[in-house]
């Protein structure tokens, strides 16, 4: 059966992903003041940034519109159809999906198979997903046996920790409804923050300095991976404009836990992955 994978932009592709032929990806909008642009294959998160830094106005987003993902499942070259959105606990991606297949099925019937992924996550998590689920589907598995084992796979073997240099957008927009008030306004240590297994946001750790915060974090990653067989995983760090920092922590993931060197992968965060980590951000996601 011919199959297309369908993401939103919070999915920060690989240099592979940008060759297949059966990938879409839903762009989110991003706006600061009377700038507004796609979260496409166009952007440039170096100038983004810059407007971010020289903007007095908060940086937002919106989601995709319903008949974005209906359009997706309009295509008449495939019969299974798999989305992938950002955790609904963040955005209303997941809820969007949702309501385009709904679109297309009131107009279509069920002619086709389609479903629709929670990452319960962002960034890399993502793009584990969906290499993880395209390698499934290339091996000729069904349908009705992919969604299940994708579904298992994104709340039992993903992971995801990341530090930000700042929390403004994420405070700004409503995104830490679950974090303690005080913990947000002790901006002066550094946090680290995961993904919980519900898609929300907790707090692993509160450090005094970025080095220890980020030795931490590796730390964290390799303790949830520990005892794991890694020889195929995928530990990927997105970045916001800190390669170097990138870098490092690579370093420091090698050293700690059991991935190797070539399945470490650094990635530019896309737009909206951007926009919420703010410059100088890490996101950390990997499979175990």
């Amino acid at each position: 059966m011919a199959y297309k994978i369908v993401v939103d932009s919070c999915c920060d592709l690989t240099e592979d992903m940008k060759k297949w032929d059966n990938l879409e990806i839903i762009p989110l909008i991003l706006q600061i003041g009377d700038y507004v642009t796609e979260d496409d294959k166009d952007f440039d998160q170096n100038d983004f940034i810059r407007r971010v830094s020289e903007s007095n106005v908060l940086a937002k987003s919106a989601c995709p519109s319903p008949e974005a993902f209906a359009a997706a499942c309009d295509d008449d070259k495939y019969t299974d159809i798999y989305i992938i959105t950002i955790t609904d606990k963040l955005s209303g991606c997941y809820n969007s999906a949702v309501q385009g297949v709904e679109l297309y099925k009131e107009e279509h019937g069920n002619e086709k198979n389609i479903h629709i992924f929670n990452s319960l996550s962002t960034s890399g998590t993502e793009t584990i997903m969906a290499h993880k689920l395209k390698n499934a589907a290339d091996s000729g598995m069904d349908f009705k046996d992919i969604v299940p084992m994708i579904e298992e796979y994104c709340v039992k073997n993903c992971g995801l920790y990341f530090c930000l240099e700042s929390l403004d957008a994420l405070k700004g927009n409503g995104r830490l409804f679950n974090l303690a008030s005080n913990v947000i306004e002790t901006l002066r240590v550094k946090l680290v923050c995961r993904r919980t297994e519900y898609g929300n946001i907790s707090v692993a750790g509160k450090y005094l300095t970025e080095k220890i915060a980020l030795a931490k974090l590796a730390g964290f990653v390799a303790k949830d991976t520990e005892g794991c067989d890694l020889t195929e995983k995928v530990c990927i760090i997105s970045h916001v404009c800190c390669e170097e920092k990138a870098d490092n922590v690579k370093k420091l993931i090698e050293t700690l836990s059991g991935y190797s060197s070539e399945n470490i992968i650094i990635l530019k965060a896309s737009g909206l992955n951007s926009l919420y980590a703010c410059k100088g951000g890490i996101i950390v996601s990997y499979s175990k």
